[in-house]
């Protein structure tokens, strides 16, 4: 069966070689039809301890590492920034 992957925004590096992951999905409600935003949040193991907050990243399923990590950090998405107003 192959892994999972998933993508989604850091929301916490504070431990060590771990980081938090909040992925979130769209989902049309049964009854009324509206698209709404779920999320859940994923441990996942950063060896380097090179990923912060806010990046966003790709996460892939492995075996347990810990009590709470069974996800790994796989590489950091190069999302396009905004350029700079220009100043006056």
């Amino acid at each position: 069966m192959p892994k999972r992957i998933l993508t989604g925004t850091v929301v916490s590096d504070k431990g060590d070689k771990t980081v938090v992951v909040k992925v979130e999905r769209k989902v049309k409600h049964p009854l009324y039809g509206k698209i709404i935003r779920r999320s859940k949040k994923y441990h996942a193991h950063d060896e380097d301890n090179a990923i912060t907050t806010g990046e966003t990243v790709r996460i892939e399923e492995t075996k347990p590492i810990s009590k709470l990590k069974t996800w790994k950090v796989l590489e950091k998405v190069e999302t396009s920034t905004k350029p700079k107003a220009a100043e006056a």
